[in-house]
C-alpha cells in the first residue's frame, strides 16, 4: 500500500526547503518511513531560492535574502518526470524531481514554463499578492495531481495526506474519495486561508457561496477526517470547526530519535544503563560542543560556569519572545547565558522587530547569542547541550510544539507554558517544568484585553520558575539531573515519529511494527 503526503515544505537534512516547525515534522517522518521500508511518497514544491535568509544592518534592522539551493541538494534530486498542467487558461511545463531514500520519495515539483509560473515558486510561503498565492497553491495542487495519476498505481494508493489547508485544492482536481485526510497543524488564521471565489470558479469551475472560501472547509468537506496534532489541539478545533468535529481526531507530534537523540544516550538507554553519573559526562560533553559552537559566533564571558537557557523557535508574537526579552534585563544579576534562536516571515513586522532585539541584544550584552539561522543542524547541536529550553506560547495558540521532545530526549528539561503536546507529556519538577494557565479558548493575544493580563500573570511565574530552576542547579545538582533523566526515561518512549505513524497507518504498520 502507498502513502501520499502533500505538503507546502519539507526539511530534508540538505536543502532550504522548509520554514519552520511543519516541514521538519515532515522531513522527520520521510526519514522514518523510509527506514521502516513504506512506500511513501512527499509531495511538494522546488523552491528555487528557499525561504528567507537574513542580514542586518547597522542600526540591526533584518535585510532579507534569498536562499539559493546549495549544489549538494540539487545533484541529490533525479528527474521522475515531465509533464503539462493548465493554469490560467495556459500550459505550464512542469517537472518531477525525486530524493529517494529506501522505497521512500520525496517529489519536489518544478515549473520551468512560462516565466510567471516559474516565478510562482522561486520562494517558500512569499507571494506578493493573494493571485500568487493562490496559483502557488493550485500550481502544486495540479500538478501533484498529474504526478499521482502517472507515477502511482492509484488503486494502491491507501492514504492521501494533506498537510495544512494550502494543500487542501488537491480534491478539487483529483477526484479519489475516501483517500483523502486534512492535518491541521495551527488554530491560528495563518493556517486557514481565504481566497475569493472567483478565483476557485475560473481555476476549478466550482461556483461557492460565500465570496471567500475558506481552505480548510474544503479540505475537511473533501477529506473523510481531520487530524490535529496534539489533544488540546483537537479540543481547540472543536470549538473553532463545531461543524466539523465529528470528523476529527487527533495524532500528537513525534520526533525522528535517529535525527535528535544523542547516540551515547540512546545506546546507553536501550541497554538501560543510563545512571545519572553517566549523563552528566555525556552532558557535559554535549555542552563542551555547544560552548565551542557559540564561541565560534562571538566572545562569551565566564560561559562555561554559566546557566544555559535556550529561547529557540520561529520568531513570531504568539510564541511570546518578548518573554526571553524580559528575563533577561529582570534576571541580569544571576549567572545565566542565553541562546536566542529563529527567524521571522519577511513580511511580520512584529516579528521583524523581535529579531531586531534579538539582535540588538545579541551585539550589547556578553551573555547572549544570538542565532538567526536556526537549522536543523543548528537545534540539534543546541537542544542536546544546554541547560534549560524556554516553550513560551501564548495558551491555547501552539498546536503541538516537538522543541521540548528534541530537548528532552537528550536530558535537556524544558519550561513551559500549559499549551500544545506540552501538557501531555511535561510533569511539573519531574521531568520538567510547566507554568501559567492551561487556556482552552483561542484568545486574540493581539486585541483582546486580557491577553495582557495573562502575559503578564505569565511571565511573573515564568520568571520565579527560571529563579527556581537556576536555584536547584546550583544549590541541588542531583535533584535537576535527576529530571534530567526524568526527561529522558518519560519521553524517549512516548515522543518517536513510528508511535505518530502507527497512529496515522495503523493497517500498514500493523505488521512491520510490535
Amino acid at each position: 500500500m502507498i502513502i501520499v503526503s502533500i505538503t507546502p515544505d519539507i526539511a530534508l537534512d540538505i536543502g532550504y526547503t522548509y520554514a519552520g516547525g511543519l516541514g521538519v515534522l515532515e522531513g522527520d517522518k520521510f526519514y522514518a518511513a523510509a527506514k521502516l521500508g513504506l512506500e511513501y511518497v512527499v509531495i511538494s514544491l522546488l523552491y528555487k531560492n528557499g525561504y528567507v535568509s537574513y542580514d542586518f544592518d547597522d542600526d540591526n534592522n533584518p535585510i532579507p535574502l534569498p536562499q539559493p539551493q546549495p549544489r549538494d541538494f540539487i545533484e541529490s534530486l533525479s528527474l521522475e518526470d515531465e509533464f503539462e498542467i493548465k493554469l490560467k487558461g495556459e500550459r505550464v511545463q512542469v517537472r518531477a524531481w525525486a530524493y529517494k531514500l529506501n522505497k521512500a520519495k520525496a517529489i519536489f515539483l518544478e515549473s520551468i514554463y512560462p516565466g510567471w509560473a516559474k516565478k510562482l515558486i522561486d520562494r517558500l510561503y512569499i507571494e506578493d499578492s493573494i493571485e500568487s498565492k493562490f496559483y502557488k497553491y493550485t500550481l502544486l495542487a495540479k500538478a501533484a495531481a498529474s504526478y499521482i495519476r502517472r507515477n502511482l498505481d492509484v488503486e494502491k494508493v491507501k492514504y492521501i495526506d494533506l498537510q495544512e489547508a494550502y494543500t487542501a485544492m488537491l480534491p478539487l482536481t483529483l477526484r479519489i474519495p475516501g483517500k483523502y485526510r486534512l492535518v491541521i497543524h495551527t488554530p491560528g488564521p495563518w493556517g486557514h486561508p481565504t481566497f475569493p471565489k472567483y478565483l476557485l470558479e475560473k481555476e476549478y469551475g466550482y461556483r461557492f457561496i460565500s465570496s471567500q472560501v475558506v481552505l480548510t472547509e474544503i479540505g475537511l468537506a473533501t477529506a473523510r477526517e481531520g487530524i490535529t496534532v496534539s489533544a488540546k489541539h483537537f479540543d481547540i478545533m472543536g470549538e473553532v470547526l463545531p461543524h466539523f468535529a465529528e470528523k476529527m481526531r487527533y495524532v500528537t507530534n513525534g520526533i525522528n530519535i535517529d535525527r535528535w537523540m544523542d547516540p551515547e544516550i540512546r545506546a546507553r538507554v536501550e541497554r538501560g544503563e543510563l545512571s545519572i553519573d553517566d549523563l552528566i559526562d555525556i552532558r557535559k560533553n554535549l555542552r563542551h560542543s555547544l560552548i565551542k559552537f557559540l564561541s565560534s559566533i562571538k566572545s562569551i564571558s565566564n560561559i562555561e560556569d554559566s546557566f544555559i537557557v535556550g529561547w529557540c523557535r520561529r520568531v513570531v508574537t504568539y510564541k511570546r519572545p518578548d518573554f526571553v526579552l524580559r528575563l533577561i534585563d529582570d534576571l541580569k544579576d544571576l549567572k545565566i547565558a542565553y541562546v536566542l534562536g529563529g527567524k521571522a516571515h519577511p513580511y511580520d513586522s512584529e516579528g521583524l522587530r523581535f529579531m531586531k532585539a534579538f539582535r540588538k541584544m545579541h551585539k550589547e550584552r556578553d551573555n547572549v547569542v544570538y542565532i538567526h539561522e536556526y537549522t536543523v543542524s543548528n537545534a540539534r547541536l543546541i537542544l542536546k547541550g544546554i541547560d534549560l529550553l524556554l516553550f513560551t506560547p501564548f495558551p491555547g495558540w501552539e498546536a503541538s510544539g516537538t522543541s521540548f521532545m528534541k530537548a528532552g530526549v537528550n536530558g535537556v528539561p524544558t519550561l513551559a507554558s500549559r499549551d500544545g503536546a506540552a501538557i501531555e507529556f511535561i510533569v511539573d519538577d519531574v521531568n520538567g517544568w510547566l507554568f501559567g494557565e492551561d487556556l482552552r479558548e483561542l484568545i486574540d493575544y493581539n486585541v483582546d484585553p486580557k491577553a495582557e493580563e495573562i502575559n503578564e500573570k505569565e511571565y511573573e511565574e515564568l520568571k520565579k520558575k527560571v529563579e527556581y530552576v537556576y536555584d536547584i542547579r546550583d544549590s541541588d545538582p542531583e535533584k535537576y539531573y535527576q529530571i534530567s533523566l526524568n526527561a529522558i526515561r518519560t519521553l524517549a518512549p512516548r515522543v518517536g515519529i513510528e508511535r505518530t505513524l502507527k497512529e496515522y497507518y495503523p493497517d500498514i504498520l500493523r505488521g512491520i511494527m510490535v
